[in-house]
């Protein structure tokens, strides 16, 4: 954003003013969008093989739209860090004026945010905050929070026993922070829970293949916490199915299952008592938000911690980075028909 810096003294110090102490975004313009800052938007993706990432590319386009943001098709990382330094190298050298990520390493995507400060180029980041870096807004759900929450759906109903966390990549901050928050939250709150744990990376088949080493050592495993239902969950089902381990909720073998995403395949899963909830991790709101800032950024627009006007906090994360925690949602049998939730108005 090194392009604003020529803003006359007076003008900035007005838009300072404007900005200052403000948590809201409706300063931006009317519907909550900020006017001006035109320009084409590069959107890149993780990966595509996930129902979750399938549902958010699929919005892309509808929000930008609604946005009023001339967004480029989207470019797919295919899970490779590398790749994804070099979509957004190309992305800028088709002369961009912002960017919309959703980083694959928090660690690796710093070389991308520096190569996009350079150029004077406002990067959004979605779902995974950097380690460090320029970026106008991380548009995330509190990741700490996901793996509270299935800590205490498992350990409410698990009580004493083993349960297992199949864990995402660890370096992405996502991973991190639901893998530390689950962990911490079963030792301070269940301390007759034993917490096993498989290092998944986002693979299916490590999920796959780690579950069916842990049940072959531990036929007891009362408890399943899987960080990511869009690649897990299938996986999960087929090895619970072929040890003979898959039972519905209410049968005394049941194996409490909970899950992160929020995709329809997850809402069938609890609605046949396969497993007992998830975290609708906000995929329509991602994509909406991440359309909004890049827009607001593009135009020369800050932001503060606090609340905002669409039910979320912006807070100040450690390395200075600001991040907009919209609302993620426990799904459980007892709300999983609401039409609120995005996983059920997707076909």
């Amino acid at each position: 954003m090194k392009r604003y810096k020529a803003i006359a003294p007076v003008a900035a110090a007005l838009a300072a003013s404007l900005l200052a102490g403000c948590g809201s975004t409706k300063d931006t313009g009317s519907g909550g969008t900020a006017s001006g800052g035109g320009g084409k938007v590069g959107v890149g993706l993780p990966l595509l093989t996930s129902p979750f990432w399938q549902s958010y590319n699929n919005y892309v386009p509808q929000m930008a739209k609604q946005q009023g943001v001339d967004a480029l098709p989207t470019v797919n990382s295919n899970s490779d860090p590398t790749q994804q330094i070099t979509d957004i190298n190309n992305l800028l050298n088709q002369n961009v004026k912002g960017l919309v990520i959703a980083p694959l390493d928090s660690a690796a995507i710093v070389a991308g945010l520096n190569q996009a400060e350079r150029k004077g180029v406002p990067v959004v980041a979605v779902d995974v905050a950097p380690d460090k870096g320029k970026v106008a807004m991380v548009v995330r759900a509190d990741n700490r929070a996901y793996g509270e929450k299935a800590c205490k759906e498992i350990g409410d109903k698990v009580k004493t026993g083993k349960v297992v966390q199949i864990m995402g990549d660890l370096a992405s901050v996502n991973g991190r922070d639901r893998s530390e928050a689950f962990r911490a939250c079963m030792k301070q709150n269940y301390p007759g829970i034993k917490v096993l744990e498989i290092p998944a990376k986002w693979e299916s088949e490590k999920a796959a293949s780690g579950l069916d080493t842990v049940l072959n050592g531990n036929p007891d495993l009362k408890g399943i916490y899987m960080q990511a239902g869009g690649v897990y969950l299938a996986p999960t089902l087929q090895v619970l199915k072929s040890k003979n381990k898959l039972f519905k909720a209410g049968d005394p073998e049941h194996i409490v299952i909970v899950s992160n995403d929020g995709i329809p395949q997850e809402f069938a899963a609890i609605r046949n008592g396969e497993i007992d909830a998830t975290v609708s991790q906000p995929a329509d709101a991602y994509a909406k938000y991440g359309m909004h800032y890049i827009k607001a950024a593009m135009a020369g627009k800050t932001f503060q911690p606090g609340k905002t006007d669409h039910d979320s906090t912006i807070v100040k994360l450690p390395s200075g980075i600001l991040e907009d925690q919209l609302p993620a949602p426990l799904v459980t049998k007892a709300n999983v028909d609401d039409k609120s939730l995005w996983g059920n108005t997707v076909k």
